[in-house]
């Protein structure tokens, strides 16, 4: 019942203590707080999350969590309430052994952003340890001639427990002979036994003692030792030190053997009685004995192992002094040696937290990582600085003692550098001072900075017209710096620069590669030319982008037949021509005119005699493709001449197509315009009112002919200098080549009259546009022949000038002439208007 009683008290005291002692206050801007020893795993210290200024939601949010160095975890942050709980058994003892205040530091470490606290935790000791002797039993060997008031060492109880708790008193069970003496030395209390009687072998030889040391705790506790006594006959003179107490101090890098303290004791027997031997005391520990030597006969203690200050500054035990009588007789003193320190540690570099990777767009004073310095050693030794190299982009804040945060003290770019070593150097403060070095490596995470660039600025693409739809036209390319999804390019076409079409009709690009390939197949007689933007478009939050531009170019093929545009298909297969008998050498027959709607070498046309009813009367001109005779006309001459014409262009391979003509020769077609001219007289007095609007008509398109032509020749004399052939040149911002040129010119030589248009370049082969009068007709119509008879002449020059974006057309009227029959009075002014007209036509054009 009395044990029971014992412990409800003593749980009832802990209880109390927790209750009343849990303190929180702050030193050095730092939070400490106070509990027992020994408390339930889950007792709370405190509400550290209100202590620390945080509300309930930022304990998550901020992640509280406990660093421990030790590798323990005696504490544990309930992130539901915000409080400090007791995670594993706290032993005072354990921790601190006689050191008062027990002071338990803890780091809590706030992420987001990172933040570091220390706290405090002084552990109070309760009465969990009851006074013990190292010996249950001591022997003591007492001669009967020793006179009272003799002294005799006994072992001293440890107690664990500090303050109150400790060891306060030893009492001494009742006998005649021994009294118990307790002395203080250095703090800590020595039983001594006291001979108060003298002794008496024959009445007792052999007294046995109980050692009772108590401790001051409430309840208190006890703790025993049997204390056995014999009487010895003989040597009644014990060894006498000459001090009590030897105190020493040694570097804790002296080297074994140096010499420490020498003890002395002196015996006044003599002989072996007075001979003296020193030992260590019975209570003395293997530690002590493995670093510290004895000499058995001079006392002298000397360094045996090797010394630390950091597991134990100081070192106190007793030495015996025994004689050589029989019983041998002894003394005792004690010995404290202090062991100073001396700066051999190096200092520690401790991690506490460290974040990697971090985004290259970091801003400057971004924490990446907490770091720690310790050293060993103590005083000045123990004093450290850190310091971080210099060529990289970071820097240590110092925060609190020996505490320090690395961060960002400059831009970051992950494409210059997307990996840092850094390298810490930690130096303590003694002589010489000891150094230590770190690595720690930081990796930079990309961010989306960086657009695609392409390799080209712009990309030059020929493709040969009639190309099979979905040939790869060509690639493009772009590169992107950054990695993963920020570097991973998508290709599209975003439309054409210039043409009013959908470029998606004519091309699609791959979106993975680049790769750019047709729809359909080109033809070059509809579009020479276009381009279109490419752009680059990388994945990343917000993505970015470049463009470039393509310009593709289609190279013509010889894929037209020549078409012949006179004589017309509408005149049917064979075109009929009729020439006087009376015709000589060189007489111009007809004009075959044929148009190639390839360009360059492929429309190059040539004209050939395939076939003909007499070949030595007539041939064709290869360039031109008038029909002339090669020689006069005479009456042997067959009067029905076909003649079959080959039209050829110059392209790979050679296209072709034939046109026949046939001629009737006629006798006294001589004078066909002496007919004509009599009868168009006839028809112009039934029609002189006819006559005279149309003279009336046609001064009035004259006078505006010869405006035009003014206001023309002066942008001519602006527009071109040293150039008095031309009529009329348009210049523009998207036409400079002055080598295009349109002309226009009128030919009467022979029956046939006809206006031709050209156009072309020195390189290429002209294109004709001709109007023709026949002879045969009645009225002299004008008629105009063209490439295509879906184009009008209007509609062919734009598509000629639409062919040559980057030319500018200049019409010469280099030569004009008449090209009707039917009204010789106004011959002059005809003269004027055709290439008035014309040219009026192409200039708005």
């Amino acid at each position: 019942m009395d044990q029971k009683r014992m412990m409800d008290v003593f749980h009832f005291y802990q209880w109390r203590i927790l209750c009343f002692t849990l303190l929180l206050y702050t030193v050095d801007g730092q939070i400490r707080y106070t509990i027992p020893e020994e408390l339930k795993e889950g007792s709370v210290v405190g509400n550290i999350a209100k202590d620390l200024g945080f509300g309930l939601s930022d304990i998550s949010d901020r992640r509280l969590r406990i660093a421990s160095d030790t590798g323990k975890q005696y504490f544990h942050i309930d992130l539901g309430r915000g409080e400090l709980t007791v995670h594993e058994r706290i032993d005072r003892e354990t921790l601190c052994s006689q050191t008062v205040p027990c002071l338990l530091p803890i780091e809590v470490i706030a992420e987001n952003p990172l933040q570091l606290y220390r706290i405090e935790i002084e552990i109070q000791d309760v009465n969990d340890n009851s006074p013990t002797f190292q010996s249950h039993e001591r022997i003591l060997n007492i001669p009967e001639n020793v006179n009272p008031g003799a002294k005799f060492p006994l072992d001293k109880a440890e107690d664990p427990d500090v303050a109150s708790n400790s060891l306060r008193s030893y009492s001494l069970s009742n006998n005649d002979n021994f009294k118990l003496n307790v002395k203080n030395q250095d703090g800590k209390k020595i039983p001594e036994l006291v001979l108060d009687k003298y002794l008496d072998r024959e009445k007792q030889a052999v007294h046995k003692l109980i050692l009772t040391a108590v401790d001051g705790g409430n309840p208190v506790k006890t703790g025993t030792s049997e204390i056995v006594i014999t009487v010895l006959d003989i040597n009644d003179n014990s060894p006498q030190f000459e001090k009590s107490f030897y105190e020493g101090s040694i570097d804790e890098n002296t080297t074994p053997g140096t010499e420490v303290i020498r003890v002395k004791a002196i015996d006044l027997d003599e002989g072996l009685n007075g001979e003296v031997e020193y030992f260590y005391g019975e209570q003395s520990t293997d530690a002590t004995r493995e670093l510290f030597d004895i000499n058995l006969e001079t006392g002298v203690i000397s360094v045996k192992g090797q010394l630390d200050h950091e597991k134990s500054n100081l070192h106190t035990f007793d030495i015996l002094a025994k004689d050589k009588g029989s019983p041998r007789m002894e003394g005792h003193c004690s010995v404290k040696i202090k062991i100073t320190d001396v700066n051999d540690n190096a200092p520690e570099i401790v991690i506490t937290s460290l974040t990697s990777p971090i985004p290259e767009n970091s801003p400057v004073g971004t924490v990446v990582a907490l770091i720690s310095a310790k050293d060993a050693d103590s005083g000045e030794n123990g004093k450290v600085k850190v310091e971080v190299a210099s060529n990289s982009p970071f820097k240590l804040n110092h925060s609190l003692s020996n505490h320090y945060m690395l961060v960002t003290n400059a831009h970051i770019d992950r494409e210059v550098h997307s990996q840092y070593d850094i390298q810490l150097n930690a130096v303590d403060l003694g002589s010489p001072p000891l150094s230590t070095k770190k690595t720690i490596s930081i990796s930079i995470s990309d961010t989306n900075d960086n657009p695609p660039v392409f390799t080209q600025k712009s990309y030059v693409v020929y493709v040969k017209e009639n190309c099979p739809p979905g040939s790869m036209l060509s690639s493009v390319s772009a590169q992107d710096p950054d990695v993963e999804k920020n570097a991973q390019i998508s290709y599209s076409i975003l439309g054409s620069t210039s043409q009013e079409f959908p470029v998606s009709s004519y091309v699609y690009i791959n979106s993975d590669n680049g790769s750019i390939f047709s729809m359909h197949s080109f033809d070059y007689e509809k579009i020479k030319v276009f381009q279109f933007l490419v752009q680059a478009k990388d994945q990343g939050t917000p993505s970015l982008s470049s463009n470039a531009t393509v310009h593709v170019f289609i190279l013509d093929q010889n894929d037209n037949v020549p078409a012949v545009i006179y004589p017309s298909l509408a005149m049917g297969s064979v075109s009929h021509q009729r020439m006087p008998r009376s015709a000589k050498m060189g007489h111009l027959v007809t004009k075959v005119t044929a148009v190639d709607a390839d360009s360059g070498h492929n429309a190059w046309i040539s004209y050939r005699l395939a076939e003909a009813t007499d070949s030595s009367l007539f041939a064709v001109n290869l360039y031109t493709g008038e029909v002339r005779t090669k020689r006069s006309v005479s009456e042997q001459d067959d009067a029905s001449q076909r003649l079959l014409i080959e039209i050829k262009d110059n392209g790979e391979p050679v296209q072709s197509t034939t046109v026949t003509v046939d001629i009737l020769i006629e006798d006294g077609l001589h004078e066909p315009i002496s007919d004509f001219r009599q009868k168009a007289t006839e028809r112009d007095k039934k029609n002189s009112k006819l006559t005279f609007y149309l003279i009336l008509a046609l001064a009035s398109v004259s006078m505006l002919s010869l405006l035009t032509f003014f206001i023309l020749l002066i942008k001519c004399a602006r527009g071109t200098r040293g150039s008095p052939s031309c009529c009329l040149r348009r210049n523009s911002d998207g036409y400079k080549n002055p080598n295009r040129n349109l002309q226009i010119q009128l030919n009467t030589d022979g029956p046939i009259k006809y206006v031709e248009v050209l156009g072309g370049d020195m390189m290429s082969q002209s294109q004709s546009f001709g109007s023709y009068l026949s002879p045969m007709s009645e009225f002299s119509d004008l008629t105009l022949v063209k490439p295509s008879s879906t184009l009008d002449f209007k509609d062919t020059l734009r598509g000629l000038d639409a062919s040559l974006p980057d030319s500018a057309w200049t019409f010469e009227c280099q030569q004009v002439s008449t090209i009707f029959s039917k009204h010789r009075t106004v011959h002059i002014f005809t003269q004027y208007v055709v290439c008035g007209l014309l040219t009026v036509v192409a200039t708005f054009k």
